[in-house]
């Protein structure tokens, strides 16, 4: 049924009881009382970093683990000050706020318009100046750095100013397709979080043609199920030598 006045006196009432934020939905109707996200803080490296995750938004669900992996992900590119990360499928900036300070710059990308205003909030947030988050479909964006995408917002982000060293892909479970595959062996580095080990194997036979596997992480993100979360770290090879 519809929400009306009498539930959203009811449901103040025990909001203010529980002393939470109560979101109430119907057909068509969204109907948020207080407001539509919390505040997580994540301690990483004795760093704190503080997140807005919003409501039905793409989130990382187990804060724990979420540590764990940007402290991975921390790790194996504290070598990268003299790079700057393109960062394709960023959400509300998980990895963004968090690796920032290890490259001299960051181009971030993100489809969903929710997730690239709360990307921009938490980068204010953590106090990031040196990345932008530009709303934009990794094929879009992928065509931008090709060369091949040109306009407004290709201009605004100055891409030929940039020297990407490094990339960080996080893709949806359907993982990546094979033009993005080979679009990404022009970096040096390659950094891929993935929520499926299954499409992760198949995009790492078609990168170990040109990258070596040099770090590999699994994170039990959703315990007592067989869903987990990995993080790979990619090297290019060095060329062969000629006889």
């Amino acid at each position: 049924r519809q929400l009306d006045a009498a539930w959203e006196q009811e449901a103040r009432a025990l909001q203010t009881t529980l002393g939470v934020s109560i979101i109430g939905r119907a057909r068509k109707q969204r109907l948020v009382l207080d407001r539509d996200h919390v505040w997580e803080r994540l301690q990483v490296e004795r760093r704190e970093f503080v997140y807005q995750q919003v409501e039905n938004s793409f989130t990382q669900p187990n804060a724990a683990i979420c540590q764990s992996m940007l402290g991975w992900a921390r790790d194996v590119t504290r070598e990268s000050r003299e790079g700057d990360l393109v960062e394709f499928y960023c959400g509300n900036g998980n990895f963004t706020v968090a690796l920032a300070e290890n490259f001299r710059r960051v181009v971030a990308t993100e489809i969903s318009r929710t997730s690239v205003a709360s990307a921009n909030v938490n980068l204010e947030a953590n106090a990031v100046a040196n990345a932008v988050v530009a709303r934009m479909s990794a094929e879009e964006f992928s065509a931008a750095l090709a060369g091949e995408k040109t306009g407004r917002r290709v201009a605004a982000l100055a891409l030929d100013e940039h020297t990407f060293t490094t990339a960080l892909v996080a893709p949806p479970r359907a993982g990546l397709d094979a033009h993005s595959c080979e679009q990404l062996k022009v970096y040096e580095r390659i950094v891929y979080i993935s929520c499926n080990p299954d499409t992760l194997e198949a995009n790492l036979e078609q990168l170990s043609a040109t990258h070596v596997v040099t770090r590999f992480a699994l994170f039990d993100q959703f315990p007592y199920t067989d869903h987990c979360e990995c993080g790979v770290l990619l090297e290019r090879r060095a060329p062969a030598a000629r006889a």
